[in-house]
């Protein structure tokens, strides 16, 4: 054997793995979006001299345990069994064990003023049982007395604890914040006016808009590789991602600032539905035309609306709403054209222009997308 050919025989296989590697990302995405792990919610205010803390998160996954900095989704817990039997007790069975839950994680619990505040559980609300697969926000208020001269306010976010978004209440100019688990706030002037310059806006809701699409949107990531793989050829790839971008950031925009209002029932399912759709005319269509562009608008208009709950949930910074829209689309969109960019790099740029691309890259990879997108469709309207 040649080195030469030796070499081809390498790149081959190599080629080949990444196809694999395509295939099993499809299969391996969770499709139970329905028990995803999603940030807690901390809205606080001070007023006379006294903080309050009302805490939406989904106590359940607290009470049972889990390492939520670790987690995209329950199930992947070794404890989801716990955690399932706790999602369906009643709110006077499980509220005691979120008391004593909450009595060890506020050691952990961390807000400074010129010195620690110790905080106290006052109310625990915990909504009926509902839809076991959905996660159940409860809600916990805690209270604390501040220093008479404090100014200013730091709080720090417990390891383990996952994510967690901070929104400063009844002040002019307020602070919004995203933490990750073992972090520390900036010093929160407690009157006011902590809303950072626009470029520091931009760069945190660019690393949430970054964080959210690998953890919890693995459906958008899907859709744009149906994108990649109608056709070998450059400028298809270009038109379609552009279009679906284009359509995404609109309605994301739209969405989060309430101008448009958004039922997730109605969503989801369609987004399950545009991921079909376009794996399936993968495997019977070769090259781009009328109805392909259409797909692609109508599609990027939905998965806007999609993303536009997860950034709603989040807050946006009453004085700089524009750069935490901008921040927050790039950051999707960077993981968006990162995925599509590694999978050019790897497949079709060495593989497009093989005979058998379309029968060893192109269909199988779309036929799992539409089994995985089929799954959501069916479950999402049906489960």
């Amino acid at each position: 054997m040649t080195l030469s050919s030796g070499l081809r025989r390498c790149l081959k296989g190599l080629r080949i793995c990444v196809a694999l590697v395509i295939c099993a990302f499809a299969a391996v995405a969770s499709p139970a979006r329905s028990h995803e792990v999603t940030p807690t919610i901390v809205d606080f205010s001070v007023s006379e001299g006294r903080i309050t803390l009302q805490l939406r998160m989904n106590a359940e996954a607290f009470v049972a345990g889990m390492d939520l900095d670790r987690l995209a989704n329950t199930e992947e817990s070794p404890l989801s069994a716990d955690y399932d039997e706790l999602r369906a007790l009643a709110p006077a069975e499980i509220e005691p064990m979120v008391r004593l839950f909450a009595e060890d994680w506020l050691n952990d619990l961390s807000v400074t003023a010129n010195g620690p505040v110790e905080l106290a559980l006052e109310t625990v609300v915990i909504p009926d049982v509902g839809d076991t697969t959905v996660p159940r926000a409860s809600t916990l208020r805690l209270v604390g007395s501040l220093p008479a001269n404090a100014r200013s306010l730091r709080i720090s976010w417990p390891t383990g604890s996952g994510e967690v978004v901070l929104r400063q209440n009844s002040v002019e100019a307020p602070y919004t914040g995203f933490l990750k688990a073992g972090q520390r706030s900036v010093a929160i002037p407690i009157g006011g006016g902590a809303v950072g310059a626009p470029m520091e806006v931009l760069a945190d809701y660019t690393r949430l808009g970054m964080a959210h699409v690998p953890a919890k949107g693995v459906e958008h990531l899907l859709f744009v590789l149906g994108l990649f793989l109608l056709s070998p050829r450059l400028w298809p790839l270009m038109l379609q991602a552009s279009l679906f971008l284009a359509g995404q950031s609109l309605t994301l925009a739209l969405g989060a600032v309430g101008a448009v209002a958004v039922n997730f029932a109605v969503v989801e399912p369609l987004v399950a539905l545009t991921i079909v759709l376009v794996a399936v005319e993968n495997i019977f269509v070769r090259r781009l035309h009328y109805w392909r562009v259409v797909l692609v608008v109508v599609a990027g208009l939905l998965h806007g609306l999609a993303l536009a709950q997860p950034l709603a949930q989040a807050g946006l910074p009453p004085g700089a709403v524009s750069p935490a829209l901008v921040g927050f689309g790039l950051g999707v969109a960077a993981v968006q054209v990162a995925v599509v960019a590694v999978a050019y790099l790897g497949v079709r740029l060495w593989f497009g222009r093989h005979p058998k691309y379309r029968g060893r890259v192109a269909i199988p990879a779309s036929l799992t997308i539409a089994v995985v997108g089929g799954y959501w469709l069916v479950e999402r309207l049906v489960l």
